[in-house]
């Protein structure tokens, strides 16, 4: 009697669109070099099919996936235990399946902050942070970002009253952090900051940058979460500002080993994976 191969957990990204995602490539990348046994794909989700998405899934054995635009909200929806960052965001990008649990989380700021803290060298403890835009990036960033300390966080949108409510839903956790948290409309900046992160989807647009040029410091480090060609204006722009500039690459590929780590329990070398993907897009060969 011959015995069969173990099988191999599946895993994937729901998102729509979705063909343009590294999150397989990514994924597969980390398997590869941590030993562990996975498949993972990206799906196309049709809009007002992500609940049914996600029951298949689960009902198929799948382990978990990730989520991405436009269905992080629903994914919170989805869950039937939420991580305190889904509480606090109110959006989620990463779902595990255990048990007939479907558990939330969202690794999109753990990523943002490793990518700068680590890869970048920033040290975030201390500075002057503008966040700009008040959606579910910036919502998903603000929780880690008090967690590293910054002696202020301005939360800046072109509507004041979103900047508000998530900034009032933050508060007690810039106050464990001691950090102060303020909310300003981006027409109304007149300050400068160490760290400013572009958390709009002005780039990815073709948008004009949402903030005058003056929040940028000489030496102040702007990072735009977008990645590519659609980063390629804002990092003119804080370059012709004396800034250094930073694309989202590495957050995308951090945030995927916060993934990871959570489903595998297996940390995987993610610097290592992110100079691979800069050196392919460097030499010409474009991401993998």
């Amino acid at each position: 009697m011959t015995s069969s191969a173990p099988s191999v957990d599946l895993y994937c990204v729901l998102g729509n669109p979705i063909a343009h995602s590294r999150s397989p490539w990514i994924h597969a990348r980390f398997a590869e070099l941590t030993g562990e046994r996975l498949h993972y794909e990206a799906r196309l989700v049709p809009l007002g099919g992500f609940a049914g998405a996600v029951a298949q899934l689960a009902a198929g054995g799948a382990r978990g996936c990730n989520v991405t635009v436009p269905f992080k909200l629903e994914a919170v929806a989805a869950a039937t235990r939420c991580s305190e960052r889904v509480q606090l965001a109110g959006a989620a990008n990463t779902l595990s399946f255990a048990n007939g649990a479907i558990l939330a989380d969202n690794t999109d700021g753990l990523g943002l902050v490793a990518d700068i803290t680590r890869n970048a060298g920033f040290d975030i403890a201390g500075r002057d942070v503008l966040l700009v835009g008040a959606g579910g990036a910036a919502a998903g960033a603000l929780a880690p970002l008090l967690a590293a300390g910054p002696r202020r966080v301005v939360v800046a949108n072109r509507t004041l009253a979103r900047a508000e409510a998530l900034v009032r839903a933050h508060t007690p956790l810039a106050m464990l952090h001691k950090t102060e948290l303020l909310a300003q409309s981006t027409q109304a900046l007149e300050h400068d900051f160490d760290l400013i992160i572009n958390a709009t989807a002005s780039s990815l647009a073709g948008d004009a940058v949402p903030v005058p040029a003056q929040v940028l410091r000489r030496g102040s480090l702007a990072y735009d979460m977008m990645y590519g060609p659609a980063a390629q204006g804002f990092l003119d722009w804080a370059t012709a500002g004396g800034a250094q500039a930073r694309d989202g690459l590495g957050m995308l590929v951090e945030q995927a080993a916060e993934a990871f780590a959570l489903w595998r329990g297996v940390r995987p070398p993610s610097a290592q994976v992110l100079q691979e993907m800069r050196a392919a897009a460097t030499t010409g060969a474009g991401l993998p």
